[in-house]
């Protein structure tokens, strides 16, 4: 048995794939609130909607998780459920008063943390120009 240094689907640290699942899974309850902030919605629509508005950067495979962890906050309510002509169920959710507000908050916490990460990037090579003198 050898030891590859090609990441796997567990070794998953120190890629690009590893920062993108990283990043997808740190900003899903934000991603799922802001598109139930647009309008009621059933899990897969969610899905792929995140997909068609990502340019298909973000690819889930279900939120459900993530929609009963916000539902449990009373962020997110059941809205209906709805038949399908195939007789399958489809759950409406939609977003809470409570949400707005957690939505509102997450978003400016989101933006403070990628405006510094963005502003310390822009520092690439000049972070230490005044001890090179």
């Amino acid at each position: 048995m050898s030891i590859s240094s090609k990441p796997t689907n567990v070794q998953r640290s120190g890629t690009i794939n590893g920062m993108r699942e990283n990043m997808k899974k740190a900003t899903t309850e934000m991603l799922v609130l802001f598109l139930l902030k647009q309008r009621s919605m059933y899990a897969y629509e969610m899905i792929r909607e995140m997909a068609r508005l990502s340019d298909g950067v973000f690819q889930f495979n279900t939120l459900y998780l993530a929609i009963y962890r916000l539902q449990g906050h009373g962020y997110v309510a059941e809205n209906e459920k709805v038949i399908t002509e195939n007789n399958r169920t489809r759950v409406y959710f939609s977003i809470t008063e409570e949400g707005l507000v957690y939505l509102q908050e997450i978003t400016k916490e989101y933006r403070l943390i990628t405006n510094t990460i963005d502003k310390m990037l822009q520092l690439d090579g000049a972070i230490y120009e005044e001890d090179a003198l």
